[in-house]
C-alpha cells in the first residue's frame, strides 16, 4: 500500500480534469503555506520574491495535472533556491575562518600573468584590459547560469519524463556538495580583494564586480540588482556557476541531443571564462566547481542505484 502511494505521488498526472480541492490537497497546501511563511518571516528575513515563488508554486499545484507534474519534476530547483537563500541564517564566516589572501596567492602563482613587469591574476589583468565586446559577451553568458539549466529541464520534462528527475535531483545533489565546501572553506572572491584588500569585513552584501560594465552597456542595473541581494559573499570556492553548465552538458550528452551538444559545450566554456573575466571567481574556483560537478554526478549515479532511493524517488 505504501509503495502504491509513492507511485501515485510521482505519477505523471496529465489529466486536466483532476480533482483540485480534495481534502488531501487542501490540507497539504495549507500546511506548506504555514511552514513556508513562518520560515520566510520568522527565520529568514522576508523579501517580495518569497511571495512570488509561493504563488508560482500554488499556481502550478492547482492549474492542472500537467503543471502539478511539472512542479514535482522541478521541486529540486525550488529546494535549492530555498536552501541557498537560507544560508544567510548562519553565515559561513562564523563557522570557519575566511580565506582571503591564500586563494589570491595560489591563483597568482598558478595562473598569474605578467603585465608591464607586474604579476597579476587574470582577474586583475581583465579588470585593467576589459573591452565593451567582452563585457557584453561575458554578461550574456553569466546571466544565463540559471535560465539555461531551467530551460533544459523544461525540454527534458516534455521529451523524457525519466531524465528530468535524474537531472533535477543531480543538480540539487551537486549544490549540496558545494554548500558543504562553502562552510568548510569560506573564500573571498576576487572583487573582494580589489575592494577591501586582505582585511576582513563581515556582514557585507555582494558586489557586481566587472559585470558593472554590462549593466552600463545595456543601460539597466541587472546584475547590480542581483548581487545587492546576495549575502553569501565568502562563497567563491567552488564556483557553482561553473558546475551547472557541466551538469547540463552531461545530461544533454546522455539524452543525445545531436548537434545541439555544441551549444552546451560553448555555454560551458563561456560561463567558465565569464566567471574569471567578471572578477567573481578565480580560475581555481572554476576548477573546483568543475570538480564538484564531476564528483557530484559520479556519486549521484552510485547513490541512485540503492534500492531505497529507487523506492522513494522516480529515478
Amino acid at each position: 500500500m505504501k509503495k502504491l502511494s509513492l507511485n501515485r505521488f510521482w505519477a505523471i498526472e496529465e489529466n486536466h480534469n483532476f480533482l483540485r480541492f480534495t481534502k488531501q490537497n487542501i490540507v497539504l497546501a495549507l500546511s506548506i503555506s504555514v511552514i513556508y511563511f513562518i520560515w520566510f518571516s520568522q527565520v529568514v528575513p522576508y523579501r517580495p520574491e518569497h511571495s512570488t515563488l509561493y504563488f508560482l508554486i500554488l499556481t502550478l499545484f492547482y492549474v492542472n495535472g500537467v503543471t502539478r507534474s511539472f512542479l514535482k519534476a522541478m521541486l529540486p530547483f525550488i529546494i535549492f533556491w530555498i536552501l541557498y537563500d537560507s544560508l544567510r541564517i548562519i553565515p559561513n564566516y562564523v563557522v570557519n575562518p575566511v580565506h582571503i589572501r591564500q586563494p589570491y596567492e595560489i591563483e597568482k602563482y598558478l595562473f598569474g600573468v605578467n603585465d608591464n613587469g607586474v604579476r597579476l591574476t587574470l582577474n586583475e589583468y581583465f579588470t585593467k584590459h576589459h573591452t565593451p565586446f567582452l563585457d557584453l559577451l561575458s554578461g550574456l553568458f553569466y546571466i544565463n547560469w540559471v535560465p539555461v539549466p531551467f530551460l533544459f529541464g523544461i525540454y527534458a520534462f516534455w521529451k523524457d519524463k525519466a531524465l528530468i528527475y535524474s537531472f533535477t535531483y543531480c543538480f540539487l545533489f551537486v549544490n549540496l556538495i558545494g554548500f558543504v565546501v562553502y562552510y568548510t572553506y569560506p573564500a573571498a572572491p576576487p572583487w573582494y580583494v580589489a575592494e577591501y584588500g586582505f582585511i576582513e569585513h563581515f556582514n557585507i552584501m555582494g558586489n557586481v564586480g566587472n559585470l558593472k560594465h554590462f549593466d552600463a552597456l545595456v543601460g539597466a542595473p541587472i546584475f547590480k540588482g542581483i548581487y545587492e541581494k546576495n549575502a553569501n559573499v565568502f562563497a567563491a570556492m567552488p564556483s557553482l556557476h561553473s558546475a551547472y553548465p557541466l551538469i547540463v552538458l552531461y545530461f544533454a550528452a546522455k539524452k543525445r541531443v545531436g548537434y545541439f551538444i555544441v551549444f552546451f559545450v560553448i555555454f560551458c566554456v563561456g560561463i567558465w571564462c565569464s566567471a574569471v573575466y567578471s572578477n567573481h571567481h578565480y580560475v581555481i574556483d572554476v576548477l573546483a566547481g568543475m570538480t564538484c560537478a564531476v564528483l557530484g554526478i559520479v556519486l549521484f549515479n552510485l547513490f541512485v542505484r540503492k534500492p531505497m532511493i529507487k523506492y522513494i524517488l522516480p529515478l
